[in-house]
């Protein structure tokens, strides 16, 4: 593999593990202000970063929304210039209302490649599985 796949899985590495960590700032600094988000379980798109940082506050005060793992596998990038797609399967652990519950799903997020060399999220898509 070379050199930039792993520039870009380690970035989704990262922003993986502050989501299984339940951390909302270095999981938000891995999106650019200007990405967007489609979820399975909205019924519109996302259109920016912070659109989606003020529905993830609402699912934590509305819906007691906690991540507490994250399992990513199945994992792949392909890179098109300054563009990289990532592929995954992943499994949450997550709890909602006190309630613990496990999602299954498939995520493909965008990354593009800014100056400084770092790969920065543009999109992300989640789909369910079974």
């Amino acid at each position: 593999m070379e050199h930039q796949q792993y520039a870009v899985l380690a970035a989704a590495e990262r922003l993986v593990d502050a989501f299984a960590r339940h951390d909302r700032d270095s999981y938000f600094s891995a999106f650019a202000p200007e990405a967007t988000f489609i979820f399975h379980n909205l019924d519109r798109r996302l259109a920016t970063r912070a659109e989606y940082e003020a529905e993830w506050a609402l699912w934590e005060t509305r819906d007691g929304f906690r991540v507490h793992a994250c399992r990513s596998s199945d994992r792949d990038v392909q890179i098109a210039g300054s563009i990289a797609i990532f592929t995954h399967s992943v499994e949450t652990d997550l709890s909602v209302n006190g309630e613990p519950l496990t999602s299954m799903e498939r995520e493909t997020i965008v990354f593009e490649k800014q100056p400084t060399g770092d790969w920065l999220a543009i999109h992300e898509h989640l789909s369910q599985r079974s």
